[in-house]
């Protein structure tokens, strides 16, 4: 007899058929003496759709809603429907045993394989393979410690709640708004109440009015001081006259020191990566969306098989990994961490409960590589950059704490009190990893406005005299609430329990898709149409609260402490007042990209929408289905100064590329041929290269050159 083995994707079929020995290729599946080994596309089954239950709701009608079947059913993914027989019939086989659950180790992995198993009705024995890298050895082992499939039920119906919940709560909603307000309007258990958040904070911004205030800044010669209140111990002064009264008090005023303190201090090594903190540290750094950072770091754990699990909101380690640290250390210490690794290497490792804590780890522990051997030469460069994230977050978990002196002195002035710090790095400590000396806290703010970690203070004891030579006034104002990029989003999202760092990276893609908020270069800002759709949504729905409390009981029971079945009953209740508060409704919907166009069709106004290939002209109407390029459609061409695309526009002499940052227009010669520029100037520079580099013969560089001069003449 054989054991079936289910995985997620073809590429991890592939590994684990290697590991086990399944040379056969068939259609369908990997066999061998012992296993078969066949693959899901990510989901081959999904709920059924609304028309599925009754061909009516093919409409979209304010009357039908809510639609909450009875009973939720399944259907088979039409695009993905021939892998899904090809598993069918392999379960039908009398020669199999039993079937290993082989997908993706977390709440959604357990869904693609369980409803698989559902549809198929597969009613013989199964287990879970449950590992945390894909390298040979963590396949071997896993499938030596098979854990039987039952001891993931409750995992199993946690999966289920989150997508029956996101069903009813998503679809009824969206339905209900759209028929009501003739817009296409998408909203969600966990899309809402984020876009919500970026609308508040818009609010705060808007309402703001800046104040200005004034700094006091004093040059005592060896170092610097700052002045702060004596009730408030706030630097900032909002009166203009006490500020100018404050400077001329001050200045050429001899003082004393009269209290000092020196401390030796301590930075401890930063915790492990888990998905969000590494979402937020590769946006930071590199310009990263969350979703990239995934999809460049599912490459590295299955393609590669250079770190562990992605999927993670654990920032620590098992202590059944320890003994596995060493030879992962060695593993990373090639190239550029060769030199960095060596020290850890060459002495027992310190293990704290900063790096193991087994009470903190639930399904998977944090991000760390797998030891496995690559040359980093065949990675991208964003595999690369992530790649080094990984690699020296975790050489940094053993390098030690980063000890530095910091010394504070209080000066006192003329009646006013003075303070000054400064820090002199003792030991970096795991700072080497990075080759950094600052004193940034990774996992905590140490923002300290009277901090000038820059300043080497002088040995000073109290009652030592000191001369202000020099009394900056520094004038600022008070600055807005910052907008979010998605490292903020990301933070606040993680903090208010909406979404999983599974999921938060599709929430933020499916808010842009919806044309809800926009990228404008690093930042994420509400669109007219989410303003108006968050004015429009429930109260309850918008809030954070609502669905942080979803997420937690659905964390309940996947740990068996929480009712599926109320869960539900929960849900269903909620999704009935929420769609009869949108029919109660007596708000309006303007669109906010309606033009000044009318519809050649129908008559209706049209309205402009981005697209992946720039924008276009849609009719407003549901009912009709024009469309057509908007101008200023974007084109293959580049600006010749910043490089980037050029749009397509039509003016009294025909079309010409214009590029809206740098204002630069070129002709556009040839319509037909897709638009290409007039430009004899590039044409003359490439050929007089080539011919400088012999890559032409002189006598096509000389036909070429004839031929261009004929055209221009």
């Amino acid at each position: 007899m054989k054991i079936l083995v289910l995985t997620e994707k073809p590429s991890v079929a592939k590994e684990i058929a290697r590991v086990l020995g399944c040379t056969q290729k068939q259609k369908h599946h990997y066999e061998g003496p012992k296993y078969v080994v066949t693959w899901a596309l990510g989901h081959l089954v999904t709920l059924a759709e609304p028309d599925d239950y009754d061909t009516k709701y093919k409409t979209w009608n304010l009357e039908d809603l809510p639609i909450i079947p009875e009973r939720m059913k399944l259907k088979v993914m039409k695009e993905t429907s021939q892998q899904y027989r090809g598993i069918e019939q392999l379960s039908r086989r009398g020669d199999l045993a039993e079937l290993i659950i082989a997908t993706d180790a977390g709440r959604e992995g357990e869904l693609v394989a369980r409803w698989i198993m559902e549809m198929i009705r597969w009613k013989k024995p199964f287990k879970r393979l449950w590992i945390s890298s894909q390298t040979d050895q963590a396949i071997r082992e896993g499938f030596a410690k098979l854990k039987p499939g039952t001891d993931y039920n409750r995992l199993y119906q946690a999966a289920v709640c989150r997508s029956e919940a996101d069903w009813l709560i998503g679809l009824n909603v969206t339905r209900a708004l759209t028929s009501k307000f003739g817009a296409s309007l998408s909203a969600g258990r966990v899309q809402t109440p984020t876009l919500a958040m970026m609308i508040n904070r818009e609010a705060e911004i808007r309402d703001f009015r800046s104040t200005p205030f004034w700094l006091i800044e004093v040059d005592l010669g060896p170092f610097r001081a700052i002045w702060r209140d004596p009730k408030t111990g706030d630097t900032r002064i909002f009166d203009r006259e006490r500020a100018d009264a404050l400077k001329a008090k001050l200045q050429g005023q001899i003082g004393k020191i009269t209290h000092v303190q020196q401390t030796e201090k301590q930075i401890p090594h930063p915790l492990a990566y888990d998905l969000t903190e590494l979402q937020r540290d590769a946006n930071r750094k590199f310009g990263f969306s969350a979703k990239h950072t995934s999809n460049v770091l599912q490459r590295l754990y299955e393609q590669y098989k250079l770190v562990t699990y992605p999927r993670t909101d654990s920032r620590y380690l098992t202590s059944d990994m320890v003994p596995t640290l060493a030879g992962r250390l060695k593993g990373t210490a090639i190239g550029p961490y060769a030199a960095l690794a060596a020290p850890f290497i060459r002495k027992p490792l310190t293990i704290t409960k900063r790096i193991v804590d087994d009470s903190k780890v639930s399904d998977h522990h944090a991000i760390i590589p797998t030891g496995e051997a690559i040359s980093l030469a065949t990675l991208s460069a964003d595999e690369r950059r992530l790649y080094d994230l990984i690699a020296r977050r975790f050489l940094a978990l053993f390098g030690g704490p980063c000890r530095y002196d910091e010394t504070k002195l209080t000066i006192e002035v003329a009646g006013e009190k003075l303070y000054a710090s400064g820090k002199v790095i003792k030991q970096a400590g795991w700072k080497e990893v990075y080759g950094s000396t600052d004193f940034t806290d990774p996992d905590r703010d140490e923002s300290d406005s009277d901090d000038d970690p820059s300043q080497l203070l002088p040995q000073a004891k109290e009652k030592d005299a000191v001369t202000v030579r020099n009394v900056n006034q520094q004038s600022r104002q008070t600055k807005p609430p910052a907008r979010y990029n998605e490292a903020s989003l990301l933070s606040q999202m993680e903090k208010w329990g909406l979404g999983t760092p599974a999921t938060r990276a599709d929430i933020i893609e499916k808010l842009v898709s919806s044309d809800t908020i926009e990228r404008q270069g690093s930042l994420l800002v509400p669109t007219g149409k989410g303003t108006q759709l968050i004015e429009l949504a429930s109260e309850e729905l918008r809030s954070p609260e609502l669905t942080a409390k979803w997420e937690s009981e659905l964390e309940r029971i996947s740990k068996g402490q929480g009712s599926m079945e109320q869960f539900l009953k929960g849900i269903r209740t909620k999704t009935q007042e929420l769609v009869n508060e949108v029919k109660r409704s007596s708000a309006a919907y303007k669109p906010h990209n309606l033009t000044g166009s009318k519809c050649p069709d129908c008559g209706e106004f049209l309205q402009e929408v981005k697209g992946k290939r720039g924008r276009y002209l849609v009719c407003s109407s549901r009912e009709c289905s024009y469309k057509r390029e908007a101008d200023g459609q974007l084109s293959n061409h580049r600006c010749p100064q910043c490089h980037k695309k050029m749009e397509i526009h039509t003016g009294k002499s025909g079309k010409y590329f214009q590029c809206r940052p740098c204002n630069v227009v070129e002709k556009l010669e040839n319509e037909s041929a897709g638009g290409r520029r007039a430009s004899a100037k590039v044409n003359k520079q490439l050929i007089e290269q080539f011919s400088d580099q012999s890559q032409l013969s002189n006598s096509l560089a000389d036909k070429l050159m004839a031929a261009l001069q004929q055209k221009k003449e």
